[in-house]
């Protein structure tokens, strides 16, 4: 049911009623095709995700980090921003921001009792004609969409939760459309090829719409160019009209000179790690020009307004440090193309001597291809679970990081403390100045690994209001 009774709790016991409630729904990995309920939902709301312009991006890496970068850049310029990305680390608040903040608690409750009937006659109207509840991440969607336009906001920065032609923020239709880099990833849901995985996610791309699109492998540009001609949408492709024209890495990011479709940009600083971090930035600054043109053609943005944004911007769990000594680095790499480019991240940017993988993967990822992908980088690898019920099993993953490693480079912890203490003394054994930890392999063991070492009580996402 829908009308929980929050009366007499406190907001954050009311806060953890609501979450219980919406995860006891469809999990937002248990994709459907269709529109219809968020559709319904939205419409009896006063469709309030046509209440803003949007900018929707999609993609298999790197959509989280383009998101948030975007949403900096925009509110740098002085408007008022929302920002849904998925999944979050350590509240569910996390998904759903608002001028850069998790959307206040007492908000999140007083939204939840405005929509919740609406969702019962959705939830209703569904059962009747057979089918099932609005899912977990339906309505955190409608949720979304109502609070930006509680807020208000001016632009919504929207991530798909899954593919786009069916994904549930689909109802919106995205001013400016971005696609980063398309792999292989939620295979059983998607498509099996490339080219499957690429029409599904083409499909944020709306009729006279900008499109601001990554490279891509050779399969998958001519489906994305179609939909950009079917649409007559306005393509702007990497390699073409954008361009990372050079990259220097440097204590706590990178430095980096981009050309967008209006200019070039030269010697910004960008504070995160990794090659991909710049490719991001990139599209981040091109989808900005784009929305900022409102369909005429970009110009060339205040260059000082831009360092701001970038300098703002951050993005936990994505190669961030949780401790020292010795190092411990976080990273919600999930799949071999995420894994292979973490690498590389790490080797340009950090001087281990010694590396040790904690590394837990869920039951519907290649555990193989992300084992294989980190294995030149790993020294030595602790496998444990994270607390999500799709984690495989210690001693299943075990078994397949030994056929990647080799018996002697694989052991095994059954919690994440005993991992991550596991995995400090062997580094520590082998190398006390130059010896790091590696936690990889899922969102949801990034998230379980920053509570336990206190990083989600910092300073930004996670942070408690």
């Amino acid at each position: 049911m829908t009308d929980l009774d929050l009366g007499g709790l406190s907001l954050e016991e009311a806060e953890r009623e609501i979450y219980a409630h919406i995860v006891s729904r469809n999990p937002e990995h248990d994709f459907e095709p269709t529109l219809d309920r968020v559709r319904d939902a939205c419409d009896l709301l006063g469709s309030p995700q046509h209440a803003y312009k949007v900018v929707h991006l999609t993609g298999t890496n790197g959509k989280t980090s383009t998101a948030r970068m975007t949403e900096a850049l925009v509110r740098e310029h002085g408007l008022r921003t929302g920002l849904f990305t998925s999944p979050h680390l350590t509240t569910v608040r996390e998904r759903i921001m608002i001028d850069g903040e998790p959307i206040p608690r007492e908000d999140f409750v007083r939204l939840w009792q405005e929509i919740a009937p609406i969702l019962a006659l959705v939830d209703a109207r569904s059962a009747e004609a057979g089918g099932p509840r609005m899912s977990f991440f339906e309505v955190l969607v409608v949720l979304a969409f109502a609070a930006f336009a509680d807020a208000p906001v001016d632009v919504a920065v929207v991530e798909v939760g899954m593919g786009g032609v069916w994904d549930a923020t689909n109802v919106a239709d995205g001013d400016v459309a971005v696609v980063t880099p398309v792999g292989l990833d939620h295979q059983e849901w998607l498509g099996d090829s490339l080219v499957d995985i690429a029409a599904e996610k083409s499909g944020i791309i709306k009729d006279g719409a900008a499109a601001v699109i990554a490279a891509q492998a050779e399969s998958v540009a001519p489906v994305l160019a179609h939909a950009v001609e079917e649409h007559a949408a306005r393509g702007y492709w990497e390699g073409e009209a954008l361009e990372v024209v050079d990259r220097q890495p440097g204590v706590g990011g990178q430095l980096v000179t981009l050309r967008t479709p209006a200019a070039v940009y030269a010697e910004l600083f960008v504070p995160l790690y990794g090659e991909y971090q710049a490719h991001n930035a990139l599209l981040a600054l091109a989808a900005t020009e784009l929305l900022l043109a409102d369909g005429g053609e970009p110009a060339s943005l205040a260059g000082e307004t831009v360092e701001a944004g970038f300098a703002s911007v951050t993005s936990p769990g994505r190669l961030e440090a949780v401790r020292t000594s010795p190092l411990i680095l976080v990273d919600a790499a999930h799949n071999p193309h995420g894994a292979e480019a973490l690498v590389g991240a790490v080797e340009e940017s950090f001087a281990f001597t010694t590396l040790v993988g904690v590394v837990g993967i869920l039951r519907d990822k290649d555990a193989e291809g992300v084992l294989g992908a980190l294995e030149p980088a790993l020294d030595h690898v602790v496998i444990t679970a994270s607390s999500s019920p799709r984690a495989i099993p210690v001693d299943e993953l075990a078994a397949i990081a030994r056929d990647v490693f080799g018996e002697d480079r694989v052991t095994e912890a059954s919690s994440l403390p005993d991992a991550i203490d596991a995995a400090v003394q062997r580094a520590e054994r082998d190398d006390d100045l130059g010896a790091g930890v590696l936690v990889v392999g899922s969102i949801t063991l990034v998230a379980d690994a920053r509570i336990l070492t206190g990083a989600d009580r910092r300073k930004g996402v996670g942070r408690a209001r």
